[in-house]
């Protein structure tokens, strides 16, 4: 059975509070009229710190499109390599080892993609397949754990590497003045991610079965605007709201496995902001200390899109994990609006075999 490694997490050096960005919106935006509202959303979120790739002072420039691209490349292959060694090390693999790379990011734009150059520069074998996924945002994360899953279902003997990348403070537009586009610049983050889903072997979460699901007519909720100053984040004020017709689809995934998913042990959710995990928590019918780590990612990084679930787990992993056989759900939520959701049991392989 494939199972979902421990996850190697970075986050850039740069940190920006949320008294600092209070601060930011305060003097750069006095004079707008919903001010107040958008102060009050920041501050709701109950992101304290959030780490970005450079410096505060050069985030808050547009030099344009290109040039921020070029920071893309450049900070990716300065800072990617390093966590994928770390997740291979937890994994207890080579290079040689990985059979696909899934390569996930909507910050930046590459082609080739960064697959290509990491298997040039790592040394992966010339043979790896490269599955790029750019346009599934926050859901990424979950899309990259399923995809992982089918195949090694079909190649039982595969191992899968991770990667999430997104440097999100790349995305920042000064020109884009309503109310969510102050909250997310007071919301995301910046991070990389990477985990290896081993098709045996291993300790982490063994994956027993996953699905997608999209609300119908909510692609315009979570979009880009993709102009000539590059990519313009639009937020839907009805998206926090969405947990009340996707837990359904949480319980159905559950349910076609004979679980009940207000009755696991262990959650990784996407924290895309408290709502999220405070409606999904009302829904489910869950503890909200269940939602722990997706909630102290968003705490302590914001939200840092396709790499929340990952780092999530990593927090799980540091909590000393779960019993052996413990029954978990991990989902992502992003534009579409999508869920990926995966179901599997915690597996110990010093405490018997699945």
């Amino acid at each position: 059975m494939a199972t979902l490694c421990r996850p190697s997490v970075s986050v850039p050096e740069h940190v920006i509070t949320m008294e600092e960005t209070l601060e930011l919106a305060r003097s750069r935006h006095a004079d707008h009229p919903q001010l107040p509202l958008a102060l009050r959303l920041i501050e709701n979120t109950g992101v304290l710190t959030r780490h970005i790739v450079q410096p505060i002072e050069e985030t808050l420039k547009h030099p344009g499109f290109e040039e921020r691209n070029k920071v893309y490349q450049t900070e990716a292959k300065a800072r990617v390599p390093a966590v994928i060694q770390r997740a291979l090390d937890d994994a207890e693999l080579l290079t040689k080892d990985i059979d696909v790379i899934i390569y996930v990011s909507c910050t930046g734009f590459m082609m080739p993609s960064l697959t290509a150059w990491l298997i040039n520069e790592m040394g992966f074998d010339s043979t790896t397949r490269q599955i790029p996924i750019a346009q599934l945002g926050c859901a990424a994360g979950g899309a990259a754990i399923n995809r992982a899953h089918d195949f090694c279902s079909a190649y039982p003997d595969a191992n899968v590497l991770i990667v999430a990348c997104e440097f999100c403070s790349l995305c920042y537009q000064p020109t884009d003045l309503g109310v969510g586009s102050l909250l997310s610049n007071g919301l995301f983050g910046d991070g990389i991610a990477a985990a290896v889903v081993r098709g045996r072997g291993g300790e982490g979460i063994e994956l027993v079965r996953n699905g997608s699901y999209l609300i119908p007519k909510t692609e315009e909720w979570i979009m880009y605007d993709v102009r000539a100053t590059g990519f313009h984040f639009l937020l839907d004020k009805r998206v926090p709201g969405t947990m009340e017709p996707l837990a359904p689809a949480l319980q159905d995934l559950a349910g076609q496995h004979g679980w009940d998913a207000s009755d696991l042990d262990f959650y990784i959710i996407h924290a895309g902001g408290p709502r999220i995990l405070d409606d999904l928590s009302k829904f489910l019918q869950v503890d909200p200390h269940a939602f722990r780590f997706s909630r102290a990612t968003l705490t302590e990084y914001g939200n840092i899109a396709s790499a929340v679930v990952l780092d999530a787990l990593r927090r799980m992993f540091d909590e000393g994990g779960a019993q052996h056989r413990a029954r978990g759900l991990l989902a992502g939520f992003g534009p579409g609006i999508t869920a990926e959701m995966a179901l599997g049991h915690w597996h110990s392989p010093h405490e018997g075999t699945a």
